[in-house]
């Protein structure tokens, strides 16, 4: 879940150059009260986005379950689009059926406004989609943005058209924009009319003002645009979608914006049309050195592409992007120099790259900054994976095998299952990027609750393992290395979940007793010892448990090691919970809490506020379990799926919670637990971290 969110919902920050629009917003405003889906029409850089998003920050509080945003500008085709929107909604999606289902029951008994941003591409899909989940979910309003309607049943189309030339609020604009001070007269009066008010044809004539002045704008516009409109500058015919034929003036200030800058600044302009998603300097000139592009001058010309406006300032994390539109037309460009599948193809080589590097750097200090490292660049990671499945299988193969662990991690099993599934279908590789791919894919089956998919994948990941550890290295015959060790862990796991302890125990044990090294050696061994700590506990053998977990909780403290040891604290409170001292238990669970929302993993939050929920309760404090419980409940549902752990667990928790419903009274209980689940979830999260004397 996004714990920075001030509110219940995730809406960006609002453009801070925002202006006018007060008649537009006073319709779809007026339209979001009687109807359940409004879409918001326009040709491209009219405003679209921008206009919807104010109208969501002003319409958020009308929601009691939120406003949520989903930018569909990184999708080329339908197949995870409700994988992006179910992410939107913090649905982590760990459901196994239908992709649809799991976002229907996430918002059937929600009243929330879902904003889909930038349809035009995917206008069909898209309107399946909302129509299936308005007849799913009553108190569901949606808020589309698009170059033409849906065309679904009800639907409230608000057509926007620019900013009116003459008037004050495209002066205000360009006065923002440019950060001086214009009169209607003047030359800059002269500019907005020459644009015809559309706001990002505004924008890009802002920084030209800043670098060049008013006079010499104006008099360039007018020699441009007083030339035929076949002359204005040369550019392949592009796509209607883009380029409407209706509205040319936008095209044509794109134009004039890539005529005045410098030859490198075009062309690193055109190499930068591959990036889906944000990106950075490390990334970019990974992407687009070559020729007189290098190391040296791609940094001035990135810098004078932000100057132009044609690339968005960096944000805090120093992450850049461009707008759809002028990102498509510097893809024309590329396609015009005959670039675009060398530098698809390095695209897709760095980001591959990216995800092999932070895989090796899992196990270790740089584990927490690779996992954000990976979440930050997701949208390139996917764009890379599918340009890969295309042209190079075996590559695919690795690249989602390297990222799909940290994927489940963080809640995208539906993506992980999906490239791992198609990959492991195209790629014909053998040896050790199979063998990993498939343990990859028979984590994610196990957190979808696909015990028997899980168990096929399982057999065949061992398997796969034992080719490569004992046909293809020789040397290795005899000691199971990392490959065999997490197919053993994979095996453990799906024997813990399915409550078989003993088979996990015996599994994990035999390959550690015959493997060299320690825990500390590999992510591998790790996984193996954490699983046989799991499976001491399902055993009943809780001080040998106890101890086997501090013991590697301190080498995790050491590794800086993260995922594990958050692994472990749950452990530990179980651990807890089972010798009756719930006390302790909690301080864990605490703990676990902390470490999985550093993570981003909601499954983990779920699971420790269950755990948390179940040591108040036994411990007698009835009033804070309820509380802890209904937030438990919120963090479930987010989950797609109902409550769920490890066997003993669960029974603990249905135990304890009776004890505290008896206690308090079921009224009192049943009130606390609703108010929590109804409430924002971090602050439901934030209230059970605080100690029990803090208030």
């Amino acid at each position: 879940m996004r714990e920075t969110a001030p509110v219940r919902g995730h809406l960006p920050d609002e453009n801070p150059g925002f202006v006018g629009r007060r008649t537009e917003l006073e319709w779809i405003s007026a339209a979001l009260a009687e109807h359940r889906l409004v879409t918001v029409t326009g040709v491209g850089g009219v405003g679209k986005t921008r206009l919807a998003l104010r109208a969501a920050h002003r319409a958020a509080d009308r929601y009691p379950d939120g406003a949520w945003w989903t930018d569909l500008t990184p999708l080329d085709g339908d197949r995870l689009l409700v994988a992006l929107v179910a992410d939107s909604v913090d649905l982590s999606d760990h459901t196994p059926g239908m992709a649809t289902t799991g976002l229907c029951r996430r918002l059937a008994d929600d009243r929330l406004l879902l904003v889909l941003d930038s349809c035009e591409h995917l206008a069909e899909p898209c309107a399946r989609l909302v129509a299936e989940l308005l007849a799913a979910a009553p108190g569901l309003t949606v808020l589309a943005t698009g170059r033409r309607p849906l065309g679904v049943e009800g639907e409230r189309v608000v057509a926007l058209d620019p900013l009116p030339p003459a008037g004050g609020d495209a002066l205000e604009l360009l006065r923002r924009a440019a950060g001086e001070e214009f009169t209607a007269a003047g030359p800059a009066g002269e500019i907005c009319v020459r644009l015809e008010g559309i706001p990002l044809a505004l924008e890009l004539a802002a920084a030209q003002i800043r670098l060049q002045g008013a006079e010499a704008v104006r008099d360039q516009l007018g020699t441009r645009f007083d030339a035929p409109p076949s002359a204005r500058f040369d550019l392949l015919a592009h796509t209607e979608r883009v380029w409407p034929s209706r509205h040319q003036t936008l095209r044509a200030a794109i134009g004039w914006s890539h005529e005045l800058s410098a030859p490198l600044e075009r062309l690193l302009w055109a190499r930068l049309s591959v990036f889906r998603g944000p990106f950075d300097l490390a990334s970019a000139t990974a992407v687009c050195i070559g020729g007189p592009l290098n190391r040296a001058t791609l940094p001035g010309a990135l810098d004078g592409l932000v100057r132009a406006s044609v690339v968005r300032p960096p944000d805090a994390g120093g992450r850049l992007r461009m707008l759809d539109t002028i990102r498509a037309y510097g893809a024309t460009w590329l396609d015009r120099t005959g670039e675009t599948g060398t530098v698809a193809d390095r695209h897709a080589a760095h980001f591959r790259g990216l995800a092999r590097r932070g895989e090796t750097e899992w196990h270790g200090a740089r584990q927490l900054r690779w996992y954000r490292t990976v979440d930050a660049h997701h949208t390139d990671l996917r764009t890379a994976l599918d340009r890969l499945l295309r042209t190079d299988p075996d590559a695919a193969l690795d690249l989602i095998g390297s990222v799909a662990f940290a994927w489940s991690c963080r809640g995208r099993l539906r993506e992980a299952r999906d490239g791992l599934e198609q990959a492991l279908l195209l790629s014909g590789a053998r040896g050790r990027t199979r063998a990993r791919a498939l343990w990859a894919l028979g984590v994610t089956l196990v957190l979808q609750g696909e015990s028997g998919p899980a168990q096929e994948v399982s057999e065949r990941c061992a398997r796969e393992a034992r080719y490569t550890e004992y046909t293809e290295d020789a040397e290795r015959a005899g000691h199971p290395g990392d490959l065999t060790l997490d197919a053993a862990a994979l095996a453990g796991l799906l024997a813990l979940t399915t409550g078989r302890p003993m088979a996990a125990h015996v599994v994990v044990g035999h390959v550690l007793d015959a493997a060299r090294g320690g825990p500390a050696d590999s992510a591998a061994r790790l996984r193996c010892h954490l699983v046989r700590v799991f499976a001491l506990t399902g055993l009943g053998r809780l001080g040998e448990a106890r101890d086997r977990a501090l013991a590697l909780r301190t080498l995790c403290v050491e590794l800086d090691e993260h995922w594990t040891r958050t692994a472990l604290e749950y452990q530990l409170a179980l651990t807890g919970l089972l010798e009756g001292d719930p006390a302790t238990a909690a301080g864990h669970a605490r703990a676990m809490l902390e470490g999985t929302r550093g993570l981003g993993a909601s499954l983990g939050v779920a699971l420790g506020l269950d755990v948390l929920a179940t040591a108040l309760a036994a411990a007698g404090d009835g009033e804070r379990a309820a509380d802890v419980s209904g937030t438990g409940e919120a963090y479930w549902r987010s989950t797609g799926q109902p409550r769920r752990g490890l066997p003993g667990l669960r029974a603990l928790h249905e135990k304890y919670t009776d004890t505290a419903r008896a206690t308090i009274g079921e009224p009192a209980y049943e009130e606390i637990f609703v108010r929590a689940l109804t409430g924002l979830p971090q602050d439901g999260l934030d209230r059970a971290l605080r100690g029990p004397r803090q208030t």
